[in-house]
């Protein structure tokens, strides 16, 4: 079936049991498949009722079971390996026997070129037989294998990172496999499940054997996709009920910022693992892409995940200057990935959970006096009698909560972010660096005006009708607020319209599909901020305070005013330069844009960093680009050729009208 990976949405069940001081024993991987099984209200199912969306686990890599099972696999030396000694990768291998026995050579190929030991495979214990017909129709072939960690690599994250190496670098070289997990720490077993069959289908599950310190549950509910077996969670990091609203410019800005990230850790591999995210995934596989990046090259797992998706910082009044001097310096560099979203993490050491700034997801958790924490997205999941239940409590919104196995303790929402806070003097790099819009003098210009008969023949040329002027534009110039009007869109559609309709008016009525209800900016005005950061970005990878040397703008809406301040901008950082998104008439709109690109590309060879597109000059020769397909088809083109983040756009156009096309124009990048 061909389907389209950009429309999906999930609303799915999560849990997480740990043992604070890291002992590892059976009985919290088998608590944890309780926890999924008592979640089969949040996890989606076909129409017989035989196959689900997907059901997973996350473990740490047990010793005590794998030590037998690579001797039971013939593996050679098991005995002389120990705890962190060796990688395990999960493998979606394919069923055709001539293409999977390639696949395994190019596995044992690269990681040997990487400089680790290629220890063997093990066919995983499966009983496919409970499954519906369409899930064993589908199924991979599941193997497990080991690679041994050199002798000059560090356990933990150091051989982490060459298994990332040789993971990314197979990803590159086939299409046909898919990896669950490959780590010496963790390993994530899933698939196309009912709740109740990842206990009986994957045997490695039921040994007393398996022991570990963290499990991480997920139930799927694929609300607007057909469910695959890779699509099941956990993926490599992350477990995440909700959805990322803001996925496709997050998706544009990370593959665009791989021109400006210099990796102190691992610089010589980075042509090997990019491209930093894999688009044919779910929102979920990106937000977990993303993650894995930024850790695996020195950032810490908690702060990844902070920056990532901050908490409501800006009109917070009971926030701590440090901490939003910490939150503004990111926020220059790093757009928050937005959306109802609870998010579980965990590298093998540490595990967390971190909850989206409005809270639309529950997380609740319970602390038991034989010292576990048990989060998850529902209460009643696992029976605990009252008396062995130290605290109980909900994950705040935008808050993140963290237990480290190692240090043996739970580390609080106020301890992570006071300590990132401190780490550097965010708010003195901030004060050097950081313009305002608002500080910024007024050239002793004038601001272009039209006379009334210009203003006529502008009407007609960018399609206004008398009902934008009257309904619209007029309640706004009279009385400074937006017209009211219902969220339904009951006109026809704008392709099938037999009347010219604006590029706009399509996406305002995919806009309406949404059944989100809207934010009322006012009453939810601590989670609601406009700020837009103008210049180019710093390096996310390193921490310095050239990074934040930026403009900052408070409103994406400019004035004529703040349009003068911006074009007469002459200081070292900030390099403006206008081109025109007009074309000849009897030109092609296709090679208009193609001109259009490259004009841009022109101005950032000559160092230019903010590019102010602009339909001023129509004439009875001239006409312009709509304004929204010459943002678009700009930034595309700066992201295709990775120099998105170096620039800044803004569109000076008579052609957008509304809120809701200040908005769209927003979402595709043009300030």
């Amino acid at each position: 079936m061909n389907r389209n990976n950009t429309f999906e949405h999930d609303a799915c069940g999560i849990g997480v049991i740990v043992n604070i001081d890291g002992h590892k024993d059976y009985k919290v991987l088998d608590d944890a498949l309780h926890i999924v099984e008592k979640l089969e209200h949040r996890a989606g199912k076909d129409a017989t009722g035989k196959v689900g969306d997907g059901v997973g686990i996350l473990l740490q890599v047990s010793h005590s079971f794998f030590s037998k099972a690579m001797k039971e696999a013939g593996i050679e030396n098991a005995d002389a390996l120990g705890e962190g000694d060796y990688g395990v990768g999960m493998f979606f291998l394919p069923q055709d026997n001539l293409k999977r026995t390639f696949a395994m050579r190019m596995l044992q190929v690269i990681t040997e070129k990487e400089g680790l030991q290629f220890l063997g495979w093990r066919n995983v214990p499966t009983n496919p037989d409970i499954l519906g017909a369409p899930a064993r129709d589908c199924m991979p072939y599941i193997s497990q294998c080991f690679i041994g960690r050199p002798k000059d690599t560090a356990k933990g994250i150091d051989f982490d990172r060459r298994l990332y190496v040789v993971r990314r670098e197979f990803e590159q070289s086939s299409e046909d496999t898919y990896i669950c997990s490959l780590s010496s720490r963790t390993v994530v077993y899933k698939g196309m499940f009912l709740v109740g069959q990842l206990r009986k289908f994957y045997k490695d599950l039921q040994s007393e054997d398996y022991k570990t310190a963290i499990a991480i549950v997920h139930s799927r509910f694929s609300t607007n996709t057909t469910p695959s077996w890779n699509r099941a969670h956990p993926y490599r990091m992350i477990a995440h009920n909700g959805e990322i609203n803001t996925i496709r410019g997050n998706i544009d800005r990370m593959l665009a910022r791989e021109e400006t990230m210099n990796s102190p850790i691992m610089e010589k591999d980075l042509d090997k693992i990019y491209p930093v995210i894999q688009k044919t995934g779910s929102d979920s596989a990106m937000l977990d892409n993303t993650l894995e990046f930024l850790y695996m090259n020195g950032m810490d797992l908690p702060l990844a995940m902070t920056v990532i998706i901050p908490e409501p910082w800006k009109h917070n009044d009971f926030m701590d200057q440090d901490r939003k001097d910490f939150y503004h310096y990111y926020a220059t560099m790093m757009e928050p990935w937005d959306g109802p979203a609870a998010i579980l993490f965990s590298d093998g050491d540490v595990v967390g959970a971190t909850l989206d700034r409005n809270g639309l997801r529950p997380s609740r958790y319970y602390i038991t006096d034989d010292n576990r924490l048990i989060l998850a997205s529902e209460v009643g999941v696992l029976d605990i009698a009252p008396e062995h239940v130290v605290r109980k409590s909900r994950l705040e919104p935008g808050r993140i909560l963290v237990v480290d196995t190692k240090q043996k303790r739970i580390i609080s929402d106020e301890e992570i972010k006071e300590m990132y806070a401190a780490r550097q003097p965010y708010g003195e790099w901030l004060d050097r660096n950081l313009l305002h819009l608002t500080e910024l003098k007024i050239p002793n210009k004038k601001i272009p005006y039209f006379s009334q008969e210009m203003r006529d023949r502008m009407y007609k040329v960018f399609g206004y009708t008398y009902e934008d002027v009257r309904d619209d534009i007029l309640p706004m110039a009279e009385n400074a607020v937006e017209p009211t009007v219902s969220m339904g869109h009951d006109v026809p559609l704008a392709v099938i319209d037999n009347k010219h309709q604006l590029l706009f008016n399509y996406f305002k009525q995919l806009f309406a599909q949404v059944t989100n209800p809207p934010i009322d900016s006012l009453r939810e005005k601590i989670v609601t901020d406009t700020t837009v950061y103008i210049g180019s970005d710093g390096d996310l990878l390193n921490e310095n305070s050239q990074n934040c040397r930026v403009l900052e703008v408070n409103n994406p809406i400019l004035t004529g005013v703040d349009m003068m301040k911006i074009r007469s901008l002459d200081q070292p950082g900030f390099h403006p330069e206008t081109i025109p998104i007009l074309y000849y008439k009897n030109t092609s709109l296709e090679r208009a844009l193609e001109q259009l690109n490259i004009a841009v590309d022109r101005a950032a060879s000559n160092g230019k960093n903010i590019i102010i597109l602009s339909d001023r000059g129509v004439d009875e020769n001239h006409v312009p680009i709509p304004s929204l397909l010459a943002v678009s088809s700009v930034e595309q083109h700066l992201v295709r050729t990775k120099k998105r983040t170096a620039i800044s756009l803004i569109l000076e156009s008579g052609e957008p009208r509304d809120v809701h096309q200040m908005a769209t124009l927003h979402r595709h990048r043009g300030l």
